[in-house]
């Protein structure tokens, strides 16, 4: 994902019009959120109803692969936003408006309910792995060099470090066929307490799936379970994992490959706030990375990751592992 700088949460100037178009000129444009990318949101309020306007701006965003696979997701009883209108020459799309409950806050007020949250949004993932992949492009071998690398490119120079490149990428290789075996789904690849809507039904409301692709099961298990925002207790992981062994038999490969994507992503991560600091101006991801490089660490102890793990202690130390920040300030 493409990453921008801060932007004012103005609406677009072809705002108004858009609503109008659909009926909606009576309603307010109340800021709503941005997020890491060009994307920004805008919650449109009128007489007894409300929507999201999201602004998706060309050249730099693309709402279709929102639209196609929300549609996807609609026709397989998955509760993905309703398509209200879309003007796709300027990117805006009027969106159901699923509230503001959360799945981080609800588990962060009431930690006894984490469990059953939880354990709701496996079975979501369960339902969906039911299913083929979508038309989607592929998680392949290629996307997962270009996002791991993103750690080398952006966290090493952050902290000082020349890292060998040639061993990182022969480390890598050495464990992605995992990550490549067994049956394809669709990846929503964002799926995490953040983008879980509580609904009034007690379902779940999915967002941020645009840039979904067709990958490993795994990965939204080590999305949801391994969240870069929150701290997610050890225990519930476990019992999140053993819920979807058991609800689909999933075996010992499907271990390693969980624990083979969890590095990828978590080593992604590190590398995608560094950027979001240093480019884009954003300095509060960089204090998220203490959390993911904990998870980093954890992933990188199971033994089919041992050519990884060899890599990180030859030329990332423990001790520059953390906030680039302050690592850089220390």
């Amino acid at each position: 994902m493409e990453s921008a700088m801060a932007f004012p949460m103005i609406p677009p100037p072809q705002a108004r019009d858009f609503l109008t178009a659909l009926g909606w000129g009576d309603a307010e444009i109340l800021p709503l959120a941005g997020d890491a990318s060009f994307r920004r949101y805008f919650r449109i309020v009128a007489p007894n109803r409300r929507a999201v306007l999201m602004d998706a701006p060309p050249p730099q965003e693309d709402p279709r692969p929102f639209i196609a696979i929300a549609g996807w997701l609609a026709k397989r009883g998955f509760r993905a936003p309703a398509i209200l209108g879309s003007d796709l020459v300027h990117g805006l799309v009027l969106l159901e408006d699923f509230g503001d409950d959360r799945l981080c806050e609800a588990a962060d007020a009431e930690p006894e309910r984490q469990m059953a949250l939880y354990g709701a949004a496996i079975d979501i993932l369960v339902d969906l792995h039911k299913h083929d992949a979508g038309d989607v492009p592929a998680y392949d071998r290629a996307v997962l060099h270009r996002e791991v690398n993103l750690l080398p490119e952006w966290y090493c120079p952050a902290v000082g470090i020349e890292p060998d490149l040639a061993g990182y990428a022969a480390a890598w290789d050495a464990v992605f066929d995992a990550a490549l075996a067994g049956p394809r789904v669709t990846v929503l690849r964002d799926y995490h307490a953040e983008n879980l809507m509580l609904l009034e039904d007690g379902s779940f409301g999915l967002l941020d799936f645009q840039d979904a692709l067709a990958g490993h099961p795994a990965y939204d298990l080590v999305s949801l379970l391994q969240d870069a925002r929150r701290d997610v207790p050890v225990e519930i992981e476990a019992a999140m994992l053993a819920r979807y062994h058991d609800e689909t038999g999933a075996g010992d490969a499907f271990d390693t490959a969980y624990r083979v994507l969890g590095a990828q992503r978590n080593a992604k991560i590190v590398g995608i706030f560094t950027r979001l600091w240093q480019r884009d101006g954003k300095p509060r991801y960089a204090a998220l990375c203490p959390r993911v490089w904990g998870y980093l660490e954890r992933d990188l102890a199971h033994p089919d990751l041992a050519p990884v793990a060899a890599w990180f202690d030859a030329n990332i130390p423990p001790a520059l592992r953390g906030d680039p920040m302050q690592v850089t300030q220390a």
